[in-house]
């Protein structure tokens, strides 16, 4: 008695990538699984701004979760100490500090540590 197997690559290939199919269904529901977690870890109002979709890459369907937030890469990465000048020719910041206007020439910012939630997001999300 005898047993014969052929695997043929381009048929499981095309199974993977077919469109709707069980492996697109997973991956959907994986990646916005994690969306809504990076959602949940961002902070303040940039998880309103965290989007995710299913595309073609070079080797196969791939997930893809974006964050259109204009701040995103100074959450993600930090910044450094640094000095906040005014960019008008007035010369003078204007903000408020708990319900009282302050007036300056020069705040001193101190940095923000990295807040890297979309990395969580995706740890968590396994």
């Amino acid at each position: 008695m005898s047993a014969e197997v052929r695997i043929e690559p381009g048929r499981i290939a095309r199974f993977l990538r077919l469109r709707n199919g069980r492996v697109e269904r997973k991956l959907r529901e994986r990646t916005e699984r994690i969306a809504r977690i990076a959602a949940a870890e961002a902070p303040g109002s940039m998880g309103r701004y965290i989007d995710w979709e299913i595309q073609q890459g070079p080797r196969g369907l791939e997930g893809v979760i974006h964050s259109r937030h204009h701040a995103t890469l100074f959450v993600l990465h930090g910044t450094r100490p640094h000095l906040i000048r005014p960019r008008r020719r007035t010369g003078v910041l204007r903000f408020e500090v708990g319900g009282e206007v302050v007036y300056t020439r020069l705040v001193r910012h101190l940095g923000s540590r990295p807040n890297n939630f979309l990395g969580r997001a995706l740890r968590m999300g396994r």
